[in-house]
């Protein structure tokens, strides 16, 4: 999947070793476009979008995932029930999002709990916290990686990475010149998901830990507030990427798409290149491009 500023698009090659493409228009709201220019609320839309979106373009995938073209089951022919649908996915999606979110958050707080009595001090407590965060994340994607499907899905986001990065680079976009480039990007929502982790650590040296009944509210209430420092914090290391000192703050980031992203084999990267392609065709504006 490719976003650019006015479309997302994704590609699939289907049984019969055709590609076909699935895009959407980002529709453009006057309220939501003054959030987004917002510093630090501009996160939370981004997120939010995203999660809808990929929940569209997952649902297409999904939808003719081992299923022959032409055999796909027919969608209903009314507008209505088809709006319906379209907006169900997208709220699975976001729902799905601040489920997954809750969990690695208070999970962490009731492990650190559990140690409470040989480690009472808050900064002890915070400190805990966040490690037992780190693990979890870490397993989590290290074990879901082990899944044959899941491994395929690393491949195509590695795909992904390489062709932003060929493109960057000012490079044609043939498979050889694609498979050289770095499956690693700044821009990585994988990114994101550490840097939460860490900005987290340092919010929650801000508000007690204890009563723990408290602790649990101010975790909870935080987390937009975390997410919206977070996308701050990518989008700053982002931009100091080609700063000799600066640049390494984004490493952290990078190390965590060893595990999110695979190397990929020519025929995935050859989708990629395809889903690109087609994004620059209708976006016509290579300005418009970015990473999703």
């Amino acid at each position: 999947m490719m976003g650019g500023k006015e479309h997302t698009v994704s590609a699939i090659r289907r049984n019969d070793d055709s590609i076909e493409y699935f895009y959407v228009k980002k529709e453009k709201k006057p309220a939501l476009q003054r959030l987004k220019k917002i510093p630090f609320i501009r996160g939370i839309v981004a997120i939010i979008e995203s999660a809808a979106n990929g929940s569209k373009h997952l649902q297409f995938a999904g939808d003719r995932y081992d299923v022959n073209p032409g055999e796909e089951v027919e969608e209903s022919a009314e507008e209505g029930s088809k709006l319906q649908m379209i907006l169900g996915v997208a709220a699975i999606g976001v729902l799905s999002f601040l489920f997954g979110k809750f969990i690695f958050t208070l999970i962490p707080v009731f492990l650190a709990q559990l140690f409470h009595t040989w480690f009472p001090g808050k900064v002890a407590q915070i400190l805990l916290e966040s490690g037992f965060k780190l693990v979890l994340l870490l397993s989590y994607i290290y074990f879901v990686s082990l899944t044959p499907l899941i491994k395929r899905v690393f491949q195509y986001h590695g795909s992904e990475h390489k062709v932003i990065n060929c493109y960057e680079n000012g490079l044609p976009l043939t498979v050889e010149n694609v498979q050289d480039q770095s499956r690693l990007h700044y821009r990585c929502g994988s990114s994101f998901m550490l840097f939460t982790v860490i900005v987290g650590m340092f919010i929650y040296f801000l508000v007690p830990t204890d009563p723990f009944w408290l602790r649990i509210v101010d975790r909870i209430l935080l987390i937009p507030v975390v997410l919206g420092v977070a996308f701050e914090v990518l989008q700053w290391t982002n931009a100091c990427r080609n700063i000799p000192v600066l640049r390494y703050l984004g490493y952290p980031g990078l190390w965590l798409q060893l595990l999110t992203t695979k190397e990929p084999k020519d025929d995935q990267v050859e989708v990629a290149i395809a889903s690109f392609n087609k994004l620059l065709e209708i976006e016509k504006d290579p300005k418009n491009i970015k990473l999703n």
